[in-house]
């Protein structure tokens, strides 16, 4: 299939390199020319404006937006909008909130434009591994976007099946291959939502252990009551054959082995919306969410007073998306 990925940051040109590493042809687009021409030495059709992007594609076309949420992407969908005709679909994939994706597939409808809101995960690692997906829209658009969507997840895998689905009738099959079509439009982004709220309670349980292990050497402690114990090593035992096992241990052993103390961050640790907006829908559902709220909080508080279990949060976050921390 041909389609236009506009933004070209970590994650739009890592997912423009997969779907060309698939077969696909890829128009790409981003307001950092440099960032295009790169792409384009690698096989994609270069673009210098969205006018542009919408000229080198044929009808039905396929305009696929890579973006920070909030106004970058409002601005750009809305300007594709205007460009856009009958048949065409503008695909999401950034971290929208997903009443934004219910109002905007709502104006999309009135021009006979499909709209697809695709919540992707995967980081820098996409690329190689694949992304998982939880997709919004009408079953239509979406099942005709299959084979963009095959293409970029990770696919079976070496991940043991899962035998109690044998022969389950209401069950999606595409789950298994790492993607799903959620429902309809918003339904993608809210399910990514949730994913990111519950990643921040997992890092924030595996940051605070670690910072109890560390704290077991204070002088505060009795002599005999010290434990001096290396933390590297703990990161790498529960990764194998522990029931907390996990790719984010998998992180955090790397990170400690590389820096054991993570000198190399200072615990400012940011949130990019998603922990805030679940447990704002945790609140409009009445449900007790305390992990995911007491995780965001921590964050908030990890800007004014740092431990080392903020650190290894840092660290998490910058294995698994190439994220900074703070400024300050």
């Amino acid at each position: 299939m041909r389609l236009a990925m506009i933004g070209l940051g970590r994650m739009g040109a890592n997912i423009a390199r997969r779907l060309m590493r698939g077969g696909h042809e890829v128009v790409g687009f981003d307001r950092d020319q440099k960032l295009v021409e790169g792409l384009a030495g690698e096989g994609a059709t270069g673009a210098t404006s969205l006018e542009d992007v919408a000229a080198k594609l044929q009808s039905p076309r396929i305009f696929w937006v890579m973006l920070p949420a909030g106004d970058p992407t409002e601005s750009t969908i809305e300007e594709l909008l205007g460009l856009a005709e009958t048949g065409d679909v503008i695909i999401d994939g950034g971290n929208t909130f997903y009443k934004d994706d219910i109002r905007r597939a709502k104006k999309c409808a009135e021009k006979q434009v499909g709209y697809v809101d695709v919540g992707t995960s995967g980081g820098v690692w996409g690329l190689e591994r694949g992304y998982c997906m939880m997709i919004g829209g009408d079953k239509a658009v979406v099942d005709r976007l299959d084979p963009i969507f095959e293409t970029l997840a990770p696919g079976l895998g070496t991940i043991t099946r899962t035998k109690e689905r044998e022969g389950q009738k209401d069950e999606d099959p595409r789950a298994e291959k790492g993607y799903i079509h959620a429902g309809p439009p918003g339904a993608g982004h809210f399910v990514k939502m949730v994913h990111n709220g519950i990643e921040y309670g997992l890092m924030q349980a595996y940051a605070e252990g670690f910072d109890v292990l560390k704290g077991k050497a204070s002088e505060k402690f009795p002599e005999d009551e010290r434990f001096d114990i290396n933390l590297t090593d703990v990161a790498e035992v529960w990764r194998r054959g522990s029931v907390i096992s996990s790719w984010l241990l998998d992180l955090t052993a790397a990170a400690l082995a590389k820096d054991p103390k993570l000198d190399r961050f200072e615990g400012k640790v940011a949130d990019s919306g998603e922990g805030h907006w679940t447990v704002e829908a945790a609140m409009e559902e009445a449900v007790p969410a305390y992990v995911l709220s007491a995780a965001l909080f921590a964050r908030y508080r990890s800007r004014v007073d740092t431990t080392f279990g903020d650190k290894m949060l840092s660290a998490m976050r910058f294995g698994f998306g190439g994220h900074v921390e703070m400024p300050q």
